[in-house]
């Protein structure tokens, strides 16, 4: 990517999207497409080949999805999966037609299965079961995978993909109905702080084991593997490490300065028992995690209070 190279970030108000729009602006980068789904549906395909024919872009980041937590996904299955293999057809089918130079697809950590052996290698893709509640999404998302390497494989086309962990930074979805465990739990504890309540609901046991890497560094990922990276395999990126759901709540709440008690609602599920991502493929590249846990959760936490009185969520 040259730094005057037409650049098409779907999905640019994400957290993925916004942090990549951040880190190609930070080098230099400025000639960027750049549409909201009010201005571009990406589920419609002749909206996404008249966009294609018109901006002609070079270089494509498709970050752009429908995404939630346990919850989101386990009740709104269908639209898990039809928005996403929409969104990803129509956007991966023009880039190919349309002659883009290189596209980099989004995916997500929930496409190993369930009991796959720890930590999750790039190879265990479809070696097993998924897990239940959020099959639907990683579906869409292996389906994804398979059709950037299919395009590579009959036609050439320089499609990569990318599996990043769990994410948390800028722009996080803040709603308790849908969003993810860690931004869930930092407006549980800063509510509970503020309205001096005794104890905070944490759903399941707390024991599965979560990685967890900031938007930020993932941003920074997918810029240094959009140049310097053209291989069908698609990459993990994340930190290599995890903790416990727990310790994450117990982390949190020292960050907040909440003193009351977590109480586990056992009747809500825990998920995969363990997400963790083998990197060693995304070292061996040259690219390694900046941003370490507790860092990070104390500069989205500042992020969020900032913006609590305007009610993101």
């Amino acid at each position: 990517m040259e730094l005057s190279s037409r650049i098409y970030i779907a999905g640019h108000r994400g957290m993925v999207g916004s942090a990549i729009h951040r880190n190609l602006q930070s080098k230099g980068y400025k000639n960027f497409v750049l549409k909201t789904s009010s201005e571009l549906d990406l589920r419609n395909q002749q909206q996404v080949s008249d966009f294609f024919a018109k901006e002609k872009p070079e270089y494509v980041f498709l970050a752009a999805a429908k995404v939630g937590g346990i919850q989101a996904n386990n009740i709104y299955r269908a639209d898990f999966l039809y928005e996403n293999l929409m969104i990803q057809n129509n956007v991966i089918h023009s880039a190919f037609e349309h002659k883009v130079k290189k596209l980099m697809f989004l995916g997500s950590s929930c496409i190993y299965p369930k009991l796959a052996p720890q930590p999750l290698k790039e190879e265990y893709l479809l070696s097993g079961y998924l897990e239940d509640t959020n099959e639907p999404y990683a579906i869409a998302k292996i389906a994804g995978i398979k059709l950037c390497e299919s395009y590579r494989r009959q036609h050439g086309s320089d499609f990569i993909s990318v599996m990043p962990t769990n994410l948390y930074g800028p722009n996080d979805n803040y709603n308790l109905n849908n969003s993810h465990v860690l931004p869930a739990l930092i407006r549980k504890f800063h509510e509970a702080k503020q309205n001096s309540s005794p104890s905070v609901e944490m759903w399941g046991t707390g024991s599965p084991l979560r990685e967890f890497l900031h938007a930020d560094d993932l941003g920074d990922a997918c810029v240094f593997l959009m140049q310097n990276y053209s291989g069908q395999q698609h990459v993990n990126v994340g930190t290599g490490t995890d903790l416990s759901i727990k310790d994450l709540a117990l982390m949190i709440q020292k960050i907040v300065g909440y003193e009351g008690e977590i109480k586990h609602d056992l009747t809500k599920p825990d998920g995969t028992p363990r997400k963790l991502m083998d990197v060693s493929l995304l070292h061996s590249l040259g690219w390694k995690h900046r941003i370490e846990l507790e860092e990070g959760i104390r500069s989205v936490y500042a992020d969020f209070k900032k913006k609590e009185n305007v009610k993101v969520w």
